[in-house]
């Protein structure tokens, strides 16, 4: 799934959410970055991690932003105008444009289960990590990322076509073993569960819904179908019925 034009914008109001704030806390907890360090932020989208990281590494340090998306960088550009200490590359995860050794850490959210072939992107994250340096990912148990109200047909219809938006269902799942094939040590996992029964404006599942109806019409849902789909579950928010759960899960380990 490409993340631009309207799906862009919906992933920035995603991360701008009580979501996407709570995971971005969560990382820079774990970070522990210090003043003069160097990081990498993979796939770092319209720059709201981005900009924290700048902050946390200060004028002396360096935080590099990476994504694929032109769209998703000049939205990052724009929100880290003022922080002489960011980088913008546009490029993939498998080809970093950084030297071997260089990086203090690495942080990725919500990326990795994009890429088809993870090894070879965290081989690439191996090379340029200096040695005993951290590398954070989040990425979600897609099987818990579910709507509840709706029919149950139609709410199946549109969570399974929504199954084709990513590479890797389950990527926590397999991280561990990948990790440790290129040299990672003391791999922990965090779940990070998300239980919502609103779409107000700072709702992640106001957004969630919206990334989930473009897919299906994209996919070949007819429009009909997703926005009933949508109306079932405006109807079951006013009747106290309805959810949105979701599983992102932190994983971090230390290059050895």
């Amino acid at each position: 799934m490409e993340f631009q034009n309207e799906i862009g914008l919906i992933q920035r109001g995603m991360a701008a959410s009580v979501a996407g704030t709570s995971r971005r806390l969560e990382i820079l907890s774990n970070l522990d970055l210090k003043a003069g360090q160097q990081v990498l932020d993979i796939g770092c989208g319209g720059g709201h991690l981005l900009e924290e990281l700048a902050k946390a590494v200060g004028p002396n340090g360096k935080a590099y932003g990476l994504d694929s998306s032109e769209d998703q960088l000049i939205q990052a550009r724009e929100r880290c105008v003022e922080y002489n200490n960011v980088s913008i590359i546009q490029g993939f995860a498998n080809d970093i444009k950084l030297k071997n050794n260089s990086c203090d850490s690495v942080v990725s959210a919500q990326t990795f289960e994009y890429i088809k072939d993870v090894d070879e992107s965290i081989e690439e994250v191996a090379r340029i990590l200096k040695p005993s340096s951290i590398f954070i990912n989040i990425s979600i148990l897609w099987v818990y990322y579910k709507f509840y109200g709706a029919e149950e047909d139609l709410n199946n219809l549109i969570q399974n076509t929504f199954k084709a938006h990513c590479s890797h269902q389950m990527l926590p799942v397999t991280l561990k073993g990948r990790l440790k094939k290129f040299g990672f040590k003391h791999i922990k996992h965090k779940p990070l569960p998300v239980f919502i029964t609103n779409k107000d404006e700072n709702s992640p599942a106001r957004y969630a819904e919206e990334v989930m109806a473009q897919f299906a019409i994209q996919q070949g849902v007819s429009k009909n179908k997703v926005s009933e789909w949508q109306s079932q579950l405006k109807t079951a928010e006013k009747e106290g019925r309805f959810a949105y759960t979701n599983l992102p899960i932190l994983t971090y380990g230390y290059l050895s």
